[in-house]
């Protein structure tokens, strides 16, 4: 497996300080982040999931801790629209460049709209998927904010 992807180099361009780290991905797992989250021995409210969805059907990057649920509601509201639905896996592999259990929000295809969980910035630092499954960056959740560009907001049910 190699430790340099798409998401790696962007956040090496942008000057971010981080630390890959990679995990035995399990293909089977019910809940991807949360298996992440028992493989890295890391608490979940650190483990962040990235999931691709569309607000008013234009594509964004929602990221909340592995173990919470997206409010549809308020991603909608965090981005203005009127409602949000999860992007179906092949179009979110298709928009992203990356498979599903590997989608990062850094060095996408054909970057959309981020959004953060604000729950997320109370951590000193957190693990984002780093553009392939079973690898994880560890970085600072501001330094991953500032370099998305992301919306930090309350998205969680």
């Amino acid at each position: 497996m190699s430790k340099a992807t798409r998401a790696t180099r962007m956040l090496e361009q942008a000057g971010v300080a981080f630390t890959v780290h990679g995990y035995d991905y399990d293909t089977g797992a019910d809940k991807i982040g949360l298996q992440a989250a028992e493989a890295l021995g890391e608490e979940p409210a650190r483990v962040l999931k990235s999931l691709m969805a569309l607000v008013d059907g234009k594509p964004v990057c929602v990221i909340v801790p592995s173990d919470r649920e997206v409010s549809m509601k308020k991603l909608a509201a965090a981005f203005g629209g009127k409602s949000a639905q999860m992007m179906k896996p092949a179009d979110a592999e298709r928009l992203s460049g990356y498979k599903v259990g590997g989608i990062s929000p850094f060095g996408q295809m054909r970057a959309p709209r981020a959004a953060i969980e604000q729950l997320a910035m109370a951590q000193d630092i957190v693990f984002i998927n780093a553009g392939q499954r079973g690898l994880q960056v560890r970085l600072d959740p501001g330094e991953a904010a500032r370099v998305l560009n992301a919306v930090v907001c309350s998205l969680v049910a």
